[in-house]
Parts: C-alpha cells; structure tokens; sequence
C-alpha cells in the first residue's frame, strides 16, 4: 500500500534505520509523512519504538542485527 511519497513495504523495509535516525533528512520526512496517514505502519513503528524503549530501561545493549531481522520477520506477520 502507499500513503504519499513510499509504500508500506518501504517504510519498514527502513524501520530501524528511521527509528536510529540514520537516514537524511528528506527520507525521514518522507517517513514521517506516510506513518501520518498509514495507521498500520505507524502501530508497527510504536511497537517497535516501545520495544527500544523497554530494552534500554533495562541497560541492555542496542539489539545485535539479527534479532532486529528476527523482530522485522515477526512484525511483517501483523
């Protein structure tokens, strides 16, 4: 689906990297603007942003790269 400038698949295609802020300034825009209208893109990215928030409360390290592909495949479900 898309909603603006990116499709769905995009987006959390680069979930991770817009949530660590990686991505220049006119991508993270362009997220920005499709999580505004995608309601399911944007639960996706609350869940995932919650889940950081948990794991760093608990002073665990960032989670290594492939339990973020773990995380990605279990997402992709919902």
């Amino acid at each position: 689906m898309s909603h603006g400038d990116l499709t769905c698949e995009e987006v959390l295609d680069q979930l991770f990297a817009y949530l660590d802020e990686e991505l220049d300034d006119d991508r993270l825009a362009a997220i920005d603007r499709h999580l505004a209208r995608c309601r399911d893109c944007f639960t996706r990215a609350e869940f995932e942003k919650h889940l950081r928030n948990r794991v760093q409360q608990t002073g665990t390290a960032p989670a290594p790269e492939r339990l973020r592909r773990r995380l990605k495949k279990v997402l992709d479900r919902y």
